[in-house]
Order: structure tokens, then sequence, then C-alpha cells
């Protein structure tokens, strides 16, 4: 009887020593740093430039269609005296509308978060939220730089004109389908001076300026002899609108968060 019990412990010994090892190994691995979560957080990120790389891929394919669509409708008026005039209508109105590309003097804005670690040189209370740029703040700019009398403004690399939507994700800007990280340039075409004294005469900006001086988070502004702005190529889906007599910006007593 013992010597069977022996023959069987002979097996089962060397199984489970192969068994340990592998656990060991795991277990080493893991120590070396490699974290379940990091698959997870990948895949969000592979998920994400997929995503952007269709986008792109689909905004290409946008403006194709939409150069057609121009090409047609002018080789159509060319029949018809009536979209011929509709036409002309349009090419008269693009200009003031962004649809042409635009240059002249203007102003570059740059928002930025904190640097790294400003946080532990924070005053007490400070939040994450404090420490980057928001949804609101650069809209503040778009606001006041419209009010400032520009003639045409430019997000990153992206023409915007009025109706243009501005959203924040974390600190990440997406506009028009497109994800930017900070930081965040808006350029404007226009008297520099009017321009500069609507961004100091707007309350949201005075308010994110505060944010700026207690917490580092970057802002600069600089006059440019020459800034040159592309047409606007995304879609119009405004059908009536009217030119306000008076713009300005609301009174902010805060910085609200995305």
């Amino acid at each position: 009887m013992s010597s069977v019990r022996r023959r069987a412990w002979g097996s089962i010994i060397p199984a489970l020593t192969v068994l340990a090892g592998a656990l060991f190994a795991a277990s080493a691995s893991t120590a070396r740093g490699t974290d379940l979560r990091d698959t997870g957080r990948t895949r969000i990120t592979e998920l994400i430039t997929a995503e952007q790389r269709r986008t792109l891929v689909e905004r290409d394919r946008y403006h194709r269609l939409r150069r057609d669509v121009d090409a047609l409708s002018r080789a159509a008026g060319r029949a018809d005296a009536r979209v011929n005039q509709a036409q002309a209508d349009a090419d008269r109105l693009a200009a003031r509308a962004g649809m042409t590309p635009i240059a002249g003097e203007g102003v570059r804005v740059v928002l930025d978060d904190a640097p790294r670690g400003a946080q532990d040189a924070a005053p007490a209370g400070a939040t994450p939220d404090d420490l980057v740029v928001h949804q609101a703040d650069v809209q503040a700019v778009v606001n006041a730089l419209w009010a400032g009398g520009a003639r045409g403004m430019q997000i990153m690399d992206q023409r915007v004109i009025g109706t243009s939507a501005v959203r924040c994700v974390g600190n990440t800007l997406i506009l028009q389908g497109v994800v930017y990280s900070p930081p965040f340039r808006i350029t404007a075409v226009g008297d520099p001076d009017r321009l500069r004294a609507a961004l100091d005469a707007s309350p949201a900006i005075s308010v994110y300026q505060r944010y700026v001086r207690a917490y580092g988070l970057g802002w600069s502004v600089h006059a440019l002899r020459r800034a040159s702005l592309p047409a606007y190529t995304g879609n119009v889906a405004m059908k009536h609108a009217t030119v306000p007599r008076d713009t300005g910006d609301d009174a902010a007593g805060g910085r609200p968060s995305n």
C-alpha cells in the first residue's frame, strides 16, 4: 500500500512543481508592472484612434462630394437663369459666410492646461477640474473675438463660423468630429487692437485669468501681421438668420466646468 502511495505522490509532485512555476512566472510578470487594466485602456485608445481615422476618411469623402455638387450646380446654372442667379448670390455672400479663405492681420490666443505637478503647488482645495481648460473657456475667447469684429476665425487647423459648436470632453476639444489636445490655438483675422480690447473686456475671460494666476493655466495673446485662414468646409444647417445689432459677453461670476 505504501508503495502505491509513493508512486502516486511521485507522479503528482512534478505536476505541482510545474504549476507552481507557472504561478511564480505570472506573479513575477505582474511584479514587473504588467497590469490587466492596461488591456482595457489600450483597447479604448485603439478604438478612439480608429474612430478618428474613420472621421478623417468620411470628412475627405464629404469634401469631394461637396465639390462635385458645386460643380454640378455651376453646370446647371449655365442652362438655367434661376440657378445661375442663385449661384451668383451665393458667391457674393460666400466671403461673409466664411466659405472662402481669408488673410490679414489679427491675433492668436493660446489656452493650455496647467503643467504637470501643478496641483502639488496649487492652493488648498484645488481640484483636477481647476487645472484644465474647459469648453466655456474656449467659447469665451471665441465669443469675445467675434464681438471684437473678427472677420474670420480658426480653432486649431479648422475654420469656424458663427454656428460652429465647440465641445470639450475631459481635457480634449472636439471640433467637427476631430479630437484635439491642448494647447488650444484660436486665430482671428481683424483689427488687433479691437480684438485685444474685446478679450480684455470679457468677464468670462477675466475669470479664466484668475485661474491662470492661481493655478498656472496657460494664456497668451499674440498680434499677427498676417494670418491666413482656410475656407470653412463644414456643414451649414441653418435655414434663417438675422445679424444682431448688439453683441457682447454674458457676465460670468464663476468658471463653469465642461
